[in-house]
């Protein structure tokens, strides 16, 4: 995890690293086997994160761990909102400045309270565990150089740089 202006790392071993605007939940208390309608008894609060991808790495293992959890592959932030209510809230991923994902958080095809019910009938929850909750379509490449930024409206925007590919 890395905050807001801090850099991503390109590891050696990847060739491709894509961007993934997502909506994070942060949990507030321990909790295991919460049901979809007691979900937002265990949110603190919602920001924003950008959850990177070693693409190529992602299809030569066929699952993700590897792909996604490089140092400085999830960027959190710029805060924790306490206050938010996810809705259909505008969620955009801008790359250069120009906009590459674009959606809104209404259209998520799993909401917040099925995501939570599901993840704590697997594991239990812990303060300040975060769960990121998926990408519209549009993702893509960041290219060393880069500069990446997350937003989604009522959260503000989550800015990192991408590093020249470590050799």
């Amino acid at each position: 995890v890395i905050g807001p202006n801090e850099t991503i790392v390109w590891p050696r071993m990847s060739q491709r690293i894509d961007y993934e605007a997502e909506l994070a939940i942060v949990i507030s208390r321990i909790c295991k086997e919460v049901p979809a309608e007691k979900a937002k008894d265990v949110i603190y609060g919602y920001t924003l994160a950008n959850d990177v991808t070693a693409r190529d790495l992602q299809k030569i293992d066929g699952q993700w761990t590897r792909a996604k959890g490089f140092d400085t592959f999830c960027p959190l932030g710029p805060w924790i909102e306490t206050e938010f209510a996810p809705d259909t809230q505008k969620i955009t991923a801008t790359l250069n400045g120009e906009i590459k994902q674009s959606s809104v958080l209404s259209e998520m095809i799993f909401k917040v309270p099925q995501i939570i019910e599901f993840v704590t009938n697997v594991m239990t929850l812990l303060p300040g565990d975060v769960i990121l909750t998926g990408t519209p379509a549009g993702i893509g490449p960041m290219p060393a150089g880069s500069s990446i930024s997350v937003s989604i409206d009522g959260l503000g925007t989550l800015t990192n740089k991408v590093s020249s590919r470590v050799q």
